[in-house]
């Protein structure tokens, strides 16, 4: 990458501190993170930033991964940033249930390296 190239910049947003740091560390050699461990605080910084990607966890405390899509792809300034949904939850219910909800993607929590860049890759274009 030259240096007049902009990194792609991705919002991590997962109530799990350890979750942020295994993705930012996969993630921060190829792109710019940044980090909420809030669904309230992923819809501030994404209604602040110029962001290319969020990666967002499903079960939060303070509001459902459900929940800040919704949001997301309502506000004009987010609802064409692709979200890929991270989540624990395994069967293809769930992975339908996202897709369906309008995510580009669904990572499995435990997830490889390979496969977190592979995906991001490609939602990245």
């Amino acid at each position: 990458m030259s240096a007049t190239e902009k990194k792609h910049s991705i919002l991590i947003v997962d109530d799990t501190p350890m979750q942020i740091t295994v993705l930012s560390q996969i993630l921060s050699p190829l792109y710019a993170i940044k980090v909420a461990t809030s669904g309230k605080k992923g819809l501030e910084l994404a209604g602040k930033h110029d962001l290319d990607l969020i990666l967002l966890d499903i079960l939060m405390e303070d509001m459902s991964g459900f929940e800040v899509l919704e949001a997301l792809k309502s506000a004009e300034k987010t609802k064409g940033v692709p979200v890929i949904f991270i989540s624990s939850m395994d069967g293809p219910e769930h992975e339908e249930k996202g897709l369906a909800a309008g995510a580009t993607g669904y990572i499995i929590k435990p997830f490889e390296d390979s496969v977190v860049r592979k995906k991001v890759a490609d939602a990245l274009g």
